[in-house]
């Protein structure tokens, strides 16, 4: 199952920048709650992390 994370950063995209808005089950709805809400602006960047979660892999 994969997971989408939605995070709000600066224009460089740093790590301490990010601002946690969300966790998604399809991409499209990241992207639609961050227009909703506005985040896309001059100042900042929206980043989008996929997750893949309960996968069981033999060694």
């Amino acid at each position: 199952m994969n997971l989408f994370i939605l995070y709000q950063t600066d224009t460089w995209k740093s790590k301490a920048s990010r601002i946690f808005f969300g966790v998604f089950d399809c991409r499209r709805k990241a992207i639609d709650f961050a227009k909703y809400n506005g985040l896309y602006t001059n100042y900042a960047e929206v980043l989008i992390v996929e997750v893949t979660l309960n996968q069981f892999i033999e060694a």
